[in-house]
């Protein structure tokens, strides 16, 4: 059974930084990428990052955050992280890992998702 399990949240002052990480885990044959989304309370859940693993490694970033996060992966590719640089108040949401990947080589492609993690940013 495939799992992503994150970790690395937590309560920061503003302008401070955490680094997320995703592991994954179980029967998997390829990925084909690995993102970030966030939900804040009260909002719909959104985008914050992709990896898309093709022929080249391409990533897609929110408005919102470009400048201050980084995605990255391990070579295995089956990490990903999240590096939060200078974190505002708005920043604070539960983060959740997701990965396009099938499990076989006759498998589908499908979307997987981890439990989330929680980060607070303080004023």
């Amino acid at each position: 059974q495939v799992q992503l399990v994150e970790s690395g949240g937590g309560l920061v002052q503003a302008g401070a930084s955490l680094r997320l990480s995703c592991t994954t885990s179980g029967s998997i044959a390829s990925i084909r990428s690995m993102g970030w989304y966030r939900q804040a309370p009260g909002k719909q859940r959104e985008l914050v990052a992709t990896l898309t693993y093709t022929t080249t490694t391409s990533t897609n970033y929110a408005e919102f955050v470009k400048g201050r996060f980084t995605i990255s992966r391990d070579n295995d590719k089956s990490t990903v992280y999240l590096q939060m640089n200078s974190l505002k108040p708005d920043d604070t949401a539960v983060y959740f890992c997701t990965a396009n990947l099938r499990e076989t080589r006759w498998s589908v492609w499908q979307e997987y998702w981890g439990q989330g993690t929680q980060v607070t940013v303080s004023s």
